[in-house]
């Protein structure tokens, strides 16, 4: 049972590490530092965009219009790092 904990940990991270990737390209190709008119960039953040959509968009119908900011990576951040406490929290109970 602790492999399986251990592995949903590690998935949780790299849930992390591809929100934070997909904020930092959304400033970077907000303030055109990124085009997405070059193909690489283009299939990374498109890709990015298929993998997290499913996760914001609950999120987002339930957040209230903030007039152009998007808080759903926020929330999903806080949302991811407090499924980590609790797994961590809860890890002694498997050994």
């Amino acid at each position: 049972m602790l492999s399986l904990i251990q592995i949903l940990l590690l998935v949780l991270d790299v849930v992390w590490f591809f929100i934070l990737a997909h904020v930092i390209m959304s400033w970077l190709i907000n303030f055109q530092v990124l085009n997405l008119h070059q193909q690489f960039v283009a299939q990374i953040w498109y890709g990015l965009n298929r993998i997290l959509e499913p996760l914001y968009g609950p999120i987002r119908r339930i957040l209230p219009p903030m007039g152009g900011i998007d808080l759903a990576p926020l929330v999903l951040l806080i949302a991811v790092y407090a499924l980590r406490i609790v797994l961590i929290n809860n890890m002694a109970y498997f050994y």
